[in-house]
């Protein structure tokens, strides 16, 4: 330990202290920054922080993904939840479309069968599908026996249907669509189609073809009538709507016959 005492007493000795160093820093920085009158050690580096420029970083949160499998923040939504639940539960086109064919087959029935009784709730839908296709039939049977009369079939029925719906909405208390006139009455034209195709046989100019034109204008008018009445509640207005009804298909008879 005497050697060591000996090195720190022939050490050399200097005037020079650690508080000597610490004024001279603080004496350098006062001399170069004149607005920094504070030490540093008193500076309050909240105010900085409370009041920091927008364009300067805010702290970002820890990730807490794994990796390879980060974490996600938004969910998709389903094919299902968008277009429904399950394509299952889908009604069928023809459904979507107005189209059945039981009920097809039940007012076919109904024109064919005069003497039975129809079904109102069933007569009073507005089903297109069958009348087209019993005025496209019966303008083929009309091309068969050489006559081109789409237009007219078109052009007579536009007008019936227009003259019977304004005739029905006056007689009848609960009122009735167009698209249910047109309908019951291209249903009805079905008889019309016979009477065509008897046509293309034979001629419907002599006594027998009058009797078979007066019998199919008769069959068509009655079943209009019988499902108008049973639609609308008309009770006891049967023949009252027979006849505009007559008149309409005996038209269609005239173009049929000659």
């Amino acid at each position: 330990m005497s050697g060591f005492d000996n090195f720190n007493t022939d050490f050399y000795q200097t005037s020079y202290s650690i508080d000597d160093q610490t004024q001279n820093a603080y004496d350098y920085n006062n001399a170069a920054d004149p607005y920094n009158n504070r030490p540093y050690g008193n500076y309050d580096y909240s105010q900085q922080a409370g009041c920091g420029s927008p364009g300067m970083m805010q702290p970002q949160q820890p990730y807490t993904g794994q990796i390879y499998q980060p974490t996600q923040t938004f969910t998709p939504a389903s094919a299902q939840s968008v277009y429904g639940s399950s394509f299952e539960d889908e009604p069928p086109l023809l459904e979507e479309l107005g189209i059945n064919f039981d009920h097809i087959w039940q007012k076919t029935l109904t024109v064919l069968h005069p003497l039975k009784a129809a079904d109102g709730s069933i007569m009073n839908e507005t089903d297109l599908a069958g009348p087209m296709v019993f005025c496209l039939a019966f303008g083929a049977t009309l091309l068969l026996a050489g006559k081109i009369q789409f237009g007219y079939v078109y052009g007579i029925s536009a007008i019936g249907c227009l003259g019977m719906y304004c005739l029905l909405n006056l007689m009848s208390m609960t009122g009735v669509s167009f698209g249910c006139v047109a309908s019951v009455l291209g249903y009805c034209l079905l008889p019309m189609i016979i009477l065509s195709s008897f046509g293309v046989l034979f001629s419907l100019q002599g006594m027998m073809g009058i009797v078979i034109t007066a019998v199919i204008i008769g069959w068509c008018s009655f079943s209009a009538s019988k499902i108008f009445i049973s639609a609308l509640a008309m009770e006891g207005q049967q023949l009252l709507v027979a006849y505009p009804c007559a008149l309409l298909y005996g038209v269609f008879a005239l173009i049929s016959v000659f």
